[in-house]
């Protein structure tokens, strides 16, 4: 069934006030409801073609702009910036400029895009496809999944929200739309395909630099202006909102998934903020062949924990980090510590899966099950997550 927003955000507004073991009973109704098949109302609007013995849907650009470019918005104001000059560091003005799209909350039609492109901003306005442009409020704001929430007093004819589809129904290969105006250029659309699930991402804003876990990796090219747009599937609907200020892309495309917005936005919209994101406390790097054979251990994947933060989960679990610092091919790492290798039963690859495991199923006070390598011994150490310092 196609995902509203209004219909996800009864549960979360409930889990308000709730204690966290009811949220995450809650969180476990809303993955149901996201990994249910998806019966798309219009699916039968895209075309497709038999090979004999199966069909198969095509991706229809033409379509999905017709269908979903009046949805899709400019962002503009300007910020205070700091740039170097030949008297010193001096004060400036800049101008913003970014996408965002319109989305249906429980109580009003609400427009959600990229943090960055709103931290710091003044004078925001918004700018439908047909030229009317509006003032615009920020409602919310997550810089640790690069979100925002914002309000347009538009009348209802400007305002046509778009629907969602779960991203955990995203698979590598399957083609993608995005939407946007990059360098101000509005209503521009590009399509690739999904190049990789559960990134783990950088970017920075006027507040800093953030990483981001469990990010879509794609091929359609973007470019500033383009952040806050919509990801779109085969089908029309929104998968991601896309991000084009991630330090180092070069050539891809990145998007927070759909499934990160559904359990933020009623969160956003109803208290300006989302303060529960899963944090352990490490800090490690992946394990190789290299690391492998350096330290003795018998396996060539999972996570290296080189540091862990005093006081945190990881910390209370008993989880020890490295003591020794050595160097391969001129990178130092800090060798000695535990070697995460599963959490509760999954095989952590690298710290990319596992920061996309914590982001994906688990809530701070869920206590979890992780298994570790430990002088070359296989130990199961249970952990509660913690919430992510701000």
């Amino acid at each position: 069934m196609v995902i509203f927003i209004a219909s996800v955000a009864v549960y979360y507004n409930l889990a308000l006030t709730a204690e966290t073991t009811k949220v995450v009973q809650l969180q476990n109704v809303i993955s149901q409801l996201q990994n249910q098949d998806l019966a798309y109302s219009h699916m039968e609007t895209v075309p497709t073609q038999s090979d004999g013995n199966t069909t198969v849907s095509q991706l229809n650009p033409v379509l999905i702009y017709a269908n979903s470019n009046r949805s899709v918005v400019t962002i503009e104001g300007s910020k205070t910036v700091v740039v170097d000059t030949l008297l010193g560091p001096q004060q400036a003005v800049e101008s913003v400029v970014g996408s965002g799209f319109v989305v249906a909350g429980s109580d009003s039609d609400y427009i959600v895009t990229n943090f960055h492109v709103v931290d710091g901003a003044v004078n925001s306005t918004v700018t439908f496809w047909n030229g009317d442009a509006f003032p615009a409020v920020i409602v919310g704001t997550d810089a640790y999944s690069d979100l925002a929430v914002l309000s347009v007093h538009a009348p209802s004819a400007d305002l046509h929200p778009l629907q969602f589809a779960s991203s955990s129904s995203l698979a590598v290969g399957m083609p993608v739309v995005a939407i946007g105006n990059p360098f101000g250029l509005s209503g521009s659309i590009t399509y690739g395909i999904v190049s990789q699930l559960g990134r783990t991402i950088q970017y920075q804003s006027t507040s800093g630099t953030f990483t981001i876990a469990d990010a879509i990796q794609f091929s359609a090219p973007i470019n500033p202006g383009n952040s806050g747009g919509p990801l779109l599937d085969m089908y029309g609907l929104v998968v991601g909102i896309t991000s084009a200020d991630v330090s180092g892309s070069q050539g891809v495309g990145f998007a927070i998934p759909s499934d990160t917005i559904l359990r933020e936005l009623p969160y956003l919209i109803s208290t300006g903020k989302y303060v529960m994101h899963p944090y352990i406390g490490i800090e490690g790097t992946d394990m190789d062949y290299q690391l492998s054979q350096l330290t003795g251990t018998n396996v060539t994947y999972g996570v290296l924990v080189e540091k862990i933060d005093p006081g945190s989960p990881a910390a209370t679990a008993g989880l020890q980090a490295g003591q020794q610092t050595v160097t391969i091919g001129g990178q130092e790492y800090v060798i000695g510590g535990d070697v995460i290798v599963a959490l509760n039963g999954t095989r952590i690859v690298n710290y990319d899966s596992l920061l996309t495991y914590l982001k994906r199923y688990t809530l701070p006070g869920q206590t979890i099950l992780v298994t570790i390598i430990r002088a070359h011994q296989y130990q199961t150490i249970q952990l509660t997550v913690g919430t992510q310092p701000t």
